[in-house]
């Protein structure tokens, strides 16, 4: 069993402790010894996955975001925790960019298939959704290549400050009524905010719920 009550403040912790870019992986081959329990982020080009990836670990520069969305196609490893590690951060390449070339688009759905249905370690994936946007078919083709590989994984409202609370609470009802529909979707939905910090601290905890799980 896992004792919950103390979650937060432990995800408090390790997010303020050492965390680093370990690698760039273009193929799987790249991919670090599978030892230690992997927690993804997923998302749309422009959702803000650097920005949030950024503010949940304290950091400025951690995730660069890329100046030509879809341009990076690459899966970035972030340790968090030194001596011991504890888990890793994956940065998956943006989808859904429209100008990128077919093989290019091609290429992002082997690597991220073969990722997904291979990886072990891999705990949960996190589906980050602009909330001023709502889901796009394009996440539902995430969503459904989820659930294929039997991935666990949240979907995370990214910019909530940008929109209004009342907007906010019918996207989410929209959403969870979406996600109910999903064998792989985790009930709990978090809305969030890279400028505000909104929902951080649940985004930290929900984190390291799945890696002890």
């Amino acid at each position: 069993m896992i004792e919950t009550d103390d979650l937060p403040e432990r995800a408090r912790k390790l997010f303020s402790g050492p965390i680093d870019f370990l690698k760039s992986a273009p193929q799987l081959q790249h991919l670090p010894d599978p030892t230690v329990p992997e927690i993804a982020f997923a998302g749309r080009s422009n959702v803000g996955k650097s920005s949030l990836i950024n503010a949940v670990t304290n950091r400025n520069k951690l995730a660069r975001a890329s100046n030509t969305p879809g341009r990076t196609q690459e899966l970035n490893y972030f340790d968090v925790g030194r001596d011991p590690l504890v888990f890793r951060l994956v940065d998956m390449p943006g989808y859904g960019f429209a100008e990128a070339p077919k093989d290019m688009v091609k290429r992002w759905r082997f690597l991220i298939n073969d990722y997904l249905r291979g990886r072990q370690v891999l705990k949960r994936a996190l589906v980050l959704i602009d909330a001023r946007h709502g889901l796009k078919d394009v996440d539902r083709d995430v969503m459904k290549m989820l659930d294929d590989a039997a991935v666990s994984y949240h979907l995370v409202l990214t910019k909530a400050d940008k929109v209004k609370p009342t907007e906010l609470d019918k996207t989410l009802e929209i959403i969870r009524a979406e996600a109910a529909k999903h064998p792989a979707a985790h009930p709990l939905i978090l809305p969030t905010s890279s400028e505000t910090g909104a929902g951080l601290p649940e985004l930290r905890t929900a984190i390291l719920e799945a890696v002890l799980q």
